[in-house]
């Protein structure tokens, strides 16, 4: 899975300040501190000594940042040993799953519901905010979130809205990421709950993964929350693939 190895290092690397370190690809964030936004990917095939861990280890302590990696295990299997060995700890491993285009199997969308791209902004914010209530996100939706939205789908990005005809109320919601490469990420997969076990995530999953087809990709994939979004991909045509490893140095 190269591919999606490749699309971590270049989508990693936007807007943020990189350094290399031995076989390792470190980035850091110019606005945050947060772990998830400030992380290292080995190289392919890497083979780190005790130094190149001692050193990335030290760039992220220099700039009052938690040390974290984020790799594709299956890639470079002689990473997480080495890497382990120096104090770290495996933080999760999450599950990939991708989906090639001649495996992806059509979903009915129940009957009362729509999908739909969003145009306009009250169908991105009921998209939103079936989303946050999904994903129970306690931040509220901000005039700058929506324009972050809109510019993430103007700069090639892909995203759906699930309405219930009736009321005109946003069911639920899915995003894709600007294609890289030929590669896209599909996420954020969210249905209200008193709208679910309806089949509309799988329905949802399904239009963003055949949109992301016809944009042109060679590779969508995705990392399931738990065993039963894994059940819900699965009817999709996903498979499993691999899995991302997260290591932290507390």
């Amino acid at each position: 899975m190269s591919a999606v190895q490749s699309y971590m290092r270049i989508t990693a690397a936007n807007a943020r300040e990189t350094e290399r370190i031995g076989p390792f690809l470190a980035t850091f964030s110019r606005e945050s501190a947060n772990p998830f936004l400030n992380y290292a990917i080995p190289d392919d095939g890497a083979v780190p000594t005790p130094a190149d861990v001692d050193g990335l280890t030290e760039a992220y302590r220099e700039r009052g940042l938690i040390p974290r990696l984020e790799f594709l295990g299956e890639s470079m299997p002689r990473v997480e040993p080495v890497v382990l060995a120096a104090g770290y700890q495996l933080e999760r491993r999450v599950p990939l799953m991708i989906c090639p285009r001649d495996e992806l199997v059509a979903q009915p969308v129940a009957a009362g519901f729509e999908l739909l791209t969003p145009e306009t902004d009250e169908e991105y914010l009921a998209m939103m905010g079936a989303q946050s209530e999904a994903f129970d996100d306690p931040d509220p939706i901000t005039p700058e979130s929506l324009a972050g939205r809109r510019k993430m789908v103007a700069d090639g990005g892909l995203a759906v809205l699930a309405r219930h005809i009736e009321s005109g109320e946003g069911a639920g919601g899915g995003l894709a990421t600007p294609m890289t490469d030929g590669t896209i990420e599909v996420a954020g997969f969210g249905v209200r709950a008193k709208f679910r076990r309806q089949g509309l995530a799988a329905a949802l999953t399904e239009y963003i993964t055949r949109a992301a087809y016809e944009q042109g990709a060679r590779t969508v994939f995705l990392t399931p929350a738990g065993v039963p979004e894994e059940r819900i991909y699965a009817k999709v045509g996903f498979r499993p693939a691999g899995s991302f490893v997260n290591l932290r140095l507390e």
